[in-house]
Formats: structure tokens, sequence, C-alpha cells
């Protein structure tokens, strides 16, 4: 992979995704940051990417939503693979505003299925990044695992757990 596209790489998870990818020895490509900089995204957290990996790193400020800008960036960029950290989260704030988490969670997920659906010939890998909540609540003791069923409790964690199924439709529907 080349040119990796890493949606809300701003986030802490996402930040430390690109410093590690780009540190590693094997990679020489760029990665491309799109983020829409909301509550959770941070640039100052990529400021020494930017200096260090100057022709390496690019950030563009977008909305995974709107379909338009994150194609233009696909071509700009020649992009041939994803990796998507970008969502609303936090429970308390999907209580209070899902529509938000819907907008993004969801929909935006399937912004980016559909336009990698439309970039098969030039994509190697879709990369979407969930979170343990799509599998409710723990309590004390126990583990999660991949056979653990779904079982989300709060707009957040459905909306992810909404975003995870659709990936795997694409995978099994089309191939992605």
């Amino acid at each position: 992979m080349e040119n990796i596209l890493v949606t809300g790489g701003c986030g802490f998870i996402g930040t430390n995704f690109i410093y590690y990818i780009l540190s590693n020895a094997d990679f020489n490509g760029r990665i491309i940051n799109v983020d829409k900089l909301t509550y959770a995204g941070n640039p100052d957290n990529l400021v020494a990417a930017e200096k260090k990996y100057a022709k390496r790193y690019i950030f563009q400020k977008a909305d995974i939503c709107d379909a338009r800008a994150m194609a233009a960036i696909l071509d700009r960029y020649a992009v041939d693979a994803i990796c998507n950290f970008a969502a609303e989260s936090h429970v308390d704030r999907s209580i209070v505003e899902p529509d938000a988490f819907i907008k993004t969670n969801i929909v935006g997920t399937f912004r980016l299925l559909e336009l990698a659906r439309q970039y098969k010939h030039q994509l190697k890998l879709f990369h979407h990044v969930s979170t343990d909540e799509v599998f409710g609540s723990l309590g004390t003791n126990g583990r999660f695992t991949e056979q653990t069923p779904y079982r989300p409790n709060s707009p957040y964690s459905a909306s992810k757990a909404s975003s995870d199924h659709l990936v795997r439709a694409y995978f099994k529907t089309y191939g992605l």
C-alpha cells in the first residue's frame, strides 16, 4: 500500500495509528488524514508528523458523509487503502444527540463503502475500526470474543454495530 486514507486521524487512536505507520520502516508511502475536526479531533496531535514526514503526511479537513469531497481525495492522492477510524463516540453524547451518531457512524461508513466499491479497481484494503461497546456490558468479569453476540445498549453502540454489519454485508455481497 502506497497511499493510505485514514479517516478520523486526529482522534486519539487515529493519531497513534498514523505515527505507528509512518515510523514503520517497511512503509514508504503516504498517509492522507481526513478528519472533520469535531470535539474529538485535534490537529495539534499531528504537528510533529507534519514536520518529520512533510512529504508523506497530508491532512484534509473533510466530512466522510460528503461523497464528492471524499471521491476527490481518493482521486487526487491515488488512495489504495482506507482505514476508517472516523466516528462519533461517547455513550453519554449519543443519548443527548443521537442524530450525529447515525450520520457519521452509519451514513459515513456507508458513503465510504460505496466509494470503496466504486474504486475497487484501485483499492487493496478497506479496514473498519469498531468498538467493544457493540457487545453490550461486560460487568466486572469476563471477556468478549469474535463469537460474542451483538447487544448494543446505546445509540452510540447501536450505530457502531450498524456500521459493522454494513461492512460485513459489503464483503459478502460485493467481495469488498
